[in-house]
């Protein structure tokens, strides 16, 4: 019989967090489970299950974040997979969007990643183990108009993850990136997706195009969220877990055609890649 884990989730009241948390309650596991507000209304939820333990923090405030993960530790004793899951949506042109929208979604889904990742590492370096998983995006693995300023973001957590995992190995942690595709959940909705404000005309076939299908697919992705959540336990469970896992056949789809037009560039200018190289450097290959 294996011994119980306890997961740190990070915006578990709704979306992915929301049913990551149920899975991995189902599963015998323990969960602190962090909410930007109304903590009692999740526990109710589950019953007030005992091996949930709900954490208001807004993963914004480092302050909150480190006060979260020592309150973890201190009901639960330990911290063994982190979930990063906090995070929106920013549908806009790269040249629509303001300063401050651009901002404010890096200070979530970037500075708050990383904040928690300060927070918990440095318990599961004490106990020479654990697994950081980081929510990227099929939009972190390959750009589409409009999601590109929310991509970006999500480019950054798959760089960071790639070189975390790297730098904790050493010391018996592991760090996964996650990058869903489109699942059925309330992410186009207004309380997880935001549009710019300012809308540009001359976008119209692109960004807003965009804009029209995000509306109409609402509620029709081909993600299935409670097989994601299973995925989820399956991979914190993992002995030997990737450090890359795309999740939904739309994802691998997008990815395979990203690498094969990147692999076309590199056909059609390859002289011109390689003929940078100084003469010496040149001589060798």
């Amino acid at each position: 019989m294996k011994t119980p884990k306890t997961w740190f989730i990070t915006g578990a009241s709704r979306g992915f967090g929301l049913d990551i948390t149920k899975a991995v309650l189902a599963s015998g596991d323990k969960v602190v489970a962090t909410v930007r507000s109304k903590a009692s209304e999740l526990a109710e939820q589950f019953n007030n299950n005992n091996n949930l333990y709900v954490v208001t923090m807004d993963v914004t405030n480092q302050e909150q974040v480190n006060a979260a993960a020592q309150q973890a530790i201190d009901h639960f004793g330990r911290i063994d997979v982190l979930v990063n899951n906090a995070g929106y949506g920013l549908l806009s042109g790269v040249e629509e969007a303001t300063d401050q929208e651009v901002k404010r979604n890096y200070e979530v889904n970037v500075f708050g990643t990383l904040n928690v990742i300060r927070a918990v590492l440095p318990f599961m370096r004490k106990e020479r183990s654990g697994h950081v998983i980081n929510i990227s995006s099929v939009g972190g693995l390959g750009a589409y108009a409009g999601w590109g300023l929310y991509g970006s973001t999500k480019f950054a957590i798959e760089g960071i993850t790639e070189a975390l995992a790297m730098e904790v190995a050493p010391l018996g942690i592991h760090a996964t990136v996650v990058a869903p595709g489109f699942f059925r959940t309330n992410f186009l909705d207004e309380s997880s997706l935001f549009s710019s404000e300012h809308i540009i005309d001359d976008y119209a076939e692109t960004v807003g195009a965009m804009r029209n299908f995000a509306a109409k697919a609402n509620y029709q992705q081909p993600g299935d969220p409670e097989k994601l959540a299973l995925a989820f336990v399956k991979l914190g469970n993992a002995e030997n877990p990737p450090v890359h896992l795309p999740l939904g056949s739309d994802t691998l789809q997008r990815f395979r055609e990203k690498t094969a037009a990147f692999e076309k560039d590199i056909e059609n200018w390859y002289d011109t890649i390689t003929g940078t190289d100084h003469d010496d450097v040149a001589a060798k290959a």
